[in-house]
């Protein structure tokens, strides 16, 4: 197994291209990048298209490529475990086949199926892990990347096998062979090297194998990128924490907001800052400790059992520290339940008990009022939630029974320090003894969704149908539905509620916005009609009916699915009601309000904002002439939902001026059917290039320049040390034709001193692509 993986992507991203696959050929070139630095919603936006082309057009190797750079970012940058198990037991078994065993990537679903047992329980699958490494260790060549990949898999394993000498001989006789072979190591290596150096106890050594490391991968002219940079500086904090060297370990520390977007650096950061609070140089308070249970809850659901016992366990120790005692029995509850999931858990059992044995230890603070004032207290004092917790649990442990008023106020305080499955389980156990009351399962019902508690979501519903509460039960499970995307799901268990609620406004406010997703505007418009007309009249409502007037959102929604439905009497009926006054009194709305941005999704799963001019309370006008990667151009009237998604600036801040409000797309109303071609060449003097724009715009065509400033091309002549540039994208109306526009051009360009090139539009046009090759040749476009 000899070919290159690289050259591969490169050699196939090109074929891809040449047979109009763009699309799978992006995703082929970006979605390693996508994995690596932990870009989730662009690769989550770019996989299922990618995998269901590659499998279309029965591309095995790409499927194996494409699946395991997903199943990376899952379990490195997710770190997911139970979650990701299915997946990497398919992967490696598609990987060997006959028509992928011999796919460069192949072997690497090896390493997808040991770190996913080892966020699993690293320990327990010691043997499954070292025997299926050894095993592809020995079909690897040394000097393939996947050879550094395997081995640090291995000396990771041995790690977790309480063997850090061990793990560390084994990188040394790797690193040997990878020399021999004439490679160097990965820069990764070097956190294998560390890790296994402080298990040792050799500190200083980690960090000289960090310094080490980087020297010669900067020496071979690479440069670290940010990720490279979180990794290393929260490693090298890791080791000087442990050697006592606390302000070099702040010094480098990440920020915490940067551990919570980025998972991979948390197990080194929170090592480091235990350490850190050890020595009084780093504050142990409820934010912290909120933080690293948030964490745990993230590797919990995701099925990370040993990672989030290790975090729970670190967690617990602080909690103790700071005298936290409520806090501490949680998370000792949750080692427990942890423990139950290991295959292998001597050591960590005794720590879980330990845990436990000191939390109980510590004293129960004294209550400021009886425990039947308890709750007005809080409310009145409002004291930080850890010390909210431990009043109340000291207050239900004073009686027989526990309170549902002090359950669920210690639920709350819980629920705020990040506690969220250990709540769900308060709430269940108060519900068998208070099944009849509304709040606690109306919080139990939240949480659970919130937990992303699927089971527990079918089991609350159940017994809400079995207490006689159908309509409960379909309003949770529409809630649910919700949170999970499933809009089909959403329509049919709202409709359910509303068969025995017929007056619910809720209901219809979600049902209407899971027919807006699925594009159902028609659906859309008649519940929010259906509200308003359920809805009571906010001059006639009590107190006790402000809840159920018409909001002004309602209307605003209303307005937009009558857009799209092009039902402009809707509009201007509803647009009324808002004090909106249009131009003309019928027909559609089609005025000049303000410049705005749309926020739209390109084909790579990114999001870009886009100029337009806004047409009507829920139209606009697209601006700029754009691409392939985004489904619109320049012309085009779209919908957008009515929330601003940008803050506006102070009135006197420098942004004020300039800032537009940010509107999310929701669909094309009527396209303006420009086709668009690029114009790439050096840039005229300003004179010619605005009289060349206007001349074309003139002619019913569109420009918009993408270059900037800082755009050169090369000097044909070799008089200048290259020459300003400009990159500009012509949009075609659907009056004109690629031949027409091909001779304006050429005619509008006959006089500059440096010629224009427009290579695509020339070729649909039929004309002579000679002039503009030697264009693109000579400027080195």
């Amino acid at each position: 197994m000899t070919t290159d993986i690289w050259s591969w992507v490169h050699d196939t991203h090109r074929q891809l291209a040449e047979s109009g696959q763009h699309r799978l050929a992006d995703a082929l070139a970006e979605i390693a990048g996508h994995a690596v630095e932990g870009r989730n919603e662009q690769l989550d936006a770019m996989f299922p298209e990618a995998l269901a082309s590659a499998r279309a057009l029965g591309l095995p190797w790409v499927e194996v490529f494409l699946r395991h750079w997903r199943l990376q970012n899952l379990l490195n940058k997710r770190h997911q475990g139970e979650a990701a198990m299915s997946e990497a037991v398919s992967l490696l078994e598609f990987a060997h086949r006959e028509e992928t065993a011999s796919c460069p990537q192949s072997v690497c679903a090896v390493q997808d199926f040991t770190i996913c047992h080892a966020n699993i329980d690293g320990p327990g699958y010691v043997p499954e892990r070292l025997a299926v490494l050894e095993e592809a260790l020995q079909r690897v060549e040394p000097a393939r990347s996947c050879f550094d990949c395997l081995s640090r898999e291995y000396a990771e394993t041995l790690e977790d096998d309480g063997r850090p000498a061990d793990a560390l001989a084994h990188l040394d006789r790797a690193e040997t062979r990878i020399a021999a072979a004439g490679e160097r190591v990965s820069l990764s290596f070097a956190h294998s090297r560390a890790s296994a150096l402080h298990r040792l106890g050799r500190y200083q050594d980690a960090l000289d194998a960090y310094d080490t490391a980087e020297r010669a991968y900067v020496a071979a002219g690479n440069r670290p990128d940010d990720d490279d940079r979180r990794k290393l500086a929260a490693g090298r904090a890791l080791q000087f924490a442990a050697l006592g060297r606390t302000g070099h370990a702040l010094e480098l520390l990440p920020e915490a907001e940067e551990a919570d977007r980025y998972p991979d650096i948390r197990h080194r950061w929170s090592a480091a800052v235990e350490l850190l609070c050890a020595a009084g140089q780093f504050e142990n308070d409820a934010a912290l400790g909120a933080r690293l249970a948030s964490w745990a809850g993230e590797l919990d659901t995701a099925g990370s059992h040993r990672p989030c016992l290790d975090l729970v366990l670190r967690a617990g120790r602080l909690a103790v520290a700071r005298g936290a005692r409520e806090v501490a029995l949680t998370l000792a509850r949750t080692g427990e339940r942890k423990l139950g999931r290991l295959r292998r858990t001597e050591g960590v059992a005794e720590q879980v008990a330990a845990l436990r044995a000191a939390a109980e230890a510590l004293p129960r603070p004294e209550l400021p009022v009886p425990v039947d004032e308890l709750p007005a207290w809080l409310a009145e004092h409002r004291p930080d939630p850890e010390t909210g917790a431990e009043l109340l649990a000291a207050a239900l442990a004073l009686g027989e029974r526990p309170d549902t008023v002090l359950v669920v106020n210690l639920a709350g305080a819980l629920g705020a320090l990040g506690h969220t499955r250990a709540v769900a389980e308060l709430a269940w156990a108060q519900l068998e003894l208070d099944p009849g009351h509304e709040y606690l399962t109306g919080m139990l019902g939240q949480l659970l969704i919130d937990a992303e508690d699927g089971e527990g979501v079918d089991r609350l519903a159940a017994r809400l149908t079995e207490a006689g509460d159908p309509a409960d039960a379909h309003w949770l499970r529409a809630r649910w539905a919700a949170a999970q995307g499933r809009w089909a799901e959403v329509g049919e268990q709202c409709a359910a509620v509303l068969v025995h609620s017929p007056d619910a406004l809720n209901t219809r406010r979600l049902a209407a916005a899971a027919a807006t997703r699925r594009g159902e505007h028609a659906e859309a418009q008649r519940l929010y009609r259906e509200l308003l007309e359920h809805a009571v009249d906010p001059a006639e409502a009590g107190e006790d009916d402000a809840h159920r007037t018409v909001q002004e959102p309602d209307l605003w929604h209303l307005i937009t699915a009558a857009t799209a439905n092009r039902d402009w009497a809707a509009v201007r009926a509803a647009g009324a009601r808002l004090g909106i006054e249009f131009d003309t009194d019928s027909g559609p709305v089609e005025e000049e309000w303000q410049l705005i941005e749309l926020r739209v999704r390109r084909a790579n799963g990114t999001t870009t904002d886009l100029p337009a001019l806004r047409t009507g309370p829920a139209t606009a006008k697209v601006l700029p002439v754009l691409g392939e990667d985004v489904g619109l151009n320049h012309g085009d009237i779209v919908v957008f939902s009515p929330a601003v998604l940008n803050d506006r600036p102070e009135p006197d801040s420098p942004e004020a001026e300039d800032w537009r409000p940010v509107f999310e797309l929701l669909t094309l109303l009527d396209p303006a059917g420009y086709t668009t071609y690029w114009i790439d060449g050096a840039c005229p003097e300003p004179e010619q290039w605005y009289t060349l724009r206007d001349a074309l715009r003139d002619a019913g065509h569109a420009v918009w320049v993408y270059s900037g400033d800082g755009y050169r091309i090369a000097d044909p002549s070799g008089e200048q040390d290259g020459l300003p540039g400009i990159y500009a994208a012509l949009g075609v109306p659907p009056t004109g034709t690629a031949a027409r526009t091909d001779a304006l051009l050429t005619t509008l360009t006959a006089h500059l001193a440096h010629p224009l090139a427009w290579p695509a539009l020339a070729e649909a046009a039929g004309a002579d692509l000679t002039r503009h090759q030697k264009i693109v040749d000579a400027y080195e476009l």
